[in-house]
């Protein structure tokens, strides 16, 4: 009888001591390293980025914890932040699919021109339509933000005031969709990332640079062109780009269950629609910063924003047949993105 009950004691302090270490384990903070391209004053990290960080640490009650890397301090190139993440370079990142080129094709769709009007409600639509539509486009990944920029918007070293002006312009193009939007107009696209952005304008390499304002400050593009071409608010967005944050799968799941709730809380279709927001205040600040300068802010007329759409209307055209040939509904899909900026603009 002893025996048994000194058995039985040793089992249960056993198990009170295998809690307590998973107790202690789960109580551990956890270091995520978030990577990303945008420079630190910039206003996507110091209004958006670095304050999701700080949320999701206060939210944690400190248990998470964050080493920051703006301007690619952890290394490599803008293009490959989505695999820095996919194989644990970085536990997060946040970037353009876009700038891998072919690799990410059903969310371009958002990035065809004239297809949105307000960033924060077409967020909501692009986080809907990747849940839908194409859940599997980021399968490599843990997927928490999904959105949109601002209008975007065209900064030259001479004016543009309709495509005509645009004929042989070199001219910055962030995603392959704004490349073929600028072919269209007769310019000559070169493919650049935002960081390269000063200095092909200060060597000449580009004259223009395709853009929507809440950028221009920490690329110094209002220093170093003159004249920026808007279009009219009656007429959706030139184009807009899309970006995601994604995290290491890996690393979310060896997160314990509460980490995992307090990831998922600041994530999703609300965390969207809120950078979306964030990104197109933002664009107040850089049209400031070029009106300061005394640079030169032109609207397009209204018969010239038509003879704009009429030109780059096609590109739709190609996308949806592109689609098609590499196994998709390309149709379909257009029609899901619509009615989806449709839907969530109805409030806007």
């Amino acid at each position: 009888m002893i025996k048994r009950r000194s058995i039985l004691q040793a089992g249960a302090a056993l198990g009170l001591g295998t809690a307590a270490i998973a107790a202690s384990a789960q109580a551990q903070p956890v270091t995520l390293k978030f990577h990303t391209f945008m420079a630190p004053t910039s206003n996507v990290w110091t209004l958006m980025l670095r304050p999701w960080m700080e949320k999701v640490e206060k939210d944690s009650g400190g248990r998470i914890k964050f080493e920051a890397y703006p301007a690619m301090q952890l290394g490599g190139t803008p293009p490959q932040l989505y695999d820095q993440a996919r194989d644990g370079v970085a536990d997060i990142v946040w970037t353009l699919p876009g700038y891998s080129a072919g690799r990410f094709v059903r969310g371009e769709v958002f990035e065809l021109p004239f297809m949105m009007g307000e960033a924060e409600s077409t967020s909501r639509a692009y986080w809907e339509f990747i849940q839908t539509q194409a859940p599997d486009e980021f399968k490599d990944t843990k997927v928490l933000a999904l959105h949109v920029h601002g209008r975007g918007v065209l900064h030259s070293t001479k004016q543009i005031r309709n495509h005509d002006d645009l004929k042989g312009m070199k001219v910055r193009a962030p995603t392959r969709q704004v490349t073929k939007l600028l072919a269209a107009y007769g310019a000559v696209p070169v493919g650049l990332p935002l960081p390269a952005v000063p200095d092909a304008l200060s060597k000449g390499t580009i004259n223009a640079v395709a853009t929507p304002w809440d950028v221009v400050p920490s690329v110094k593009v209002h220093e170093l062109t003159k004249f920026s071409t808007e279009f009219p608010r009656s007429v959706p967005a030139l184009y807009t780009g899309t970006f995601v944050m994604v995290m290491n799968r890996a690393k979310y799941d060896s997160l314990p269950p509460d980490l995992k709730r307090v990831i998922d809380a600041n994530s999703g279709i609300d965390t969207s629609a809120h950078f979306g927001k964030i990104t197109q205040d933002s664009d107040a600040i850089g049209l400031k910063a070029a009106t300061d300068r005394g640079n030169t802010i032109y609207t397009v007329s209204q018969a010239d924003a038509a003879e704009f759409m009429k030109l780059s209307s096609n590109i739709e055209e190609e996308w949806v047949a592109d689609m098609t040939k590499r196994g998709y509904d390309g149709k379909a899909l257009l029609g899901s993105a619509k009615a989806l900026i449709a839907k969530y603009g109805k409030g806007s």
